[in-house]
């Protein structure tokens, strides 16, 4: 991630660290954590890495499911909220995952590979099956819909955002070069569908 899309996002999201940890978590991400938990449960799965964990509620809730969590995100403040729940957490940007020096059975990346530009995300994901564990799990959340990037003009966060969307068919293709794909959902979000966005759900396996 170049220095200026870094810079703007550790302090946006500085900003908004507070208001983020108190805001509820929608119901529809709620059923999409709940599924990939009963999947790493199924597989008997123990370790979890969180990449862009934000306040942390995520990995508090896999870690009291019983995993044992390191979560991580570009945001100070965030990672000071993840370890006030007790979480063991870092201040990692995505290009630096190699530095873990360690692998894990699942990865969770809920909303925050999309803030990567376009050209980015191939190695980036190839650094996360780099910390898969064989078979491993990589829970990937993003909204997409159609193929663009850049800053978000009507965001409410100073400074505003990068985002990368890409259409169904391209961020399949994208990670199926990667990864083998355990599903993938569409979900349909009633405040975005005007902008003609939705919310794709992706579960994929480390290949062998």
């Amino acid at each position: 991630m170049n220095n200026d899309i870094r810079d703007s996002l550790r302090k946006a999201y500085n900003g908004k660290a507070q208001e983020r940890d108190g805001n509820a978590i929608h119901e529809w991400k709620l059923e999409e954590r709940k599924i990939f938990l009963s999947l790493l449960r199924e597989e008997k799965k123990e370790t979890l890495l969180e990449i862009g964990a934000g306040s942390g509620k995520d990995s508090a809730f896999f870690q009291e499911q019983g995993l044992k969590v390191l979560c991580t995100d570009l945001s100070p403040e965030m990672i000071k909220l993840c370890q006030a729940k007790g979480l063991d957490a870092k201040i990692l940007d995505f290009a630096n995952l190699g530095s873990l020096n360690k692998s894990f059975d699942a990865v969770y990346a809920l909303s925050s590979l999309l803030h990567l530009p376009k050209k980015e995300l191939p190695a980036v994901l190839t650094l996360i099956n780099a910390r898969l564990n064989p078979k491993g799990l990589f829970f990937m959340g993003v909204y997409g819909g159609h193929d663009s990037e850049g800053i978000w003009d009507e965001d409410s966060y100073r400074p505003k955002r990068f985002f990368s969307f890409f259409d169904d068919a391209h961020i399949k293709n994208l990670v199926s070069k990667i990864f083998d794909i355990v599903s993938f959902k569409r979900i349909t979000i009633e405040e975005i569908t005007s902008s003609g966005l939705h919310y794709q759900s992706v579960i994929l396996r480390k290949r062998k």
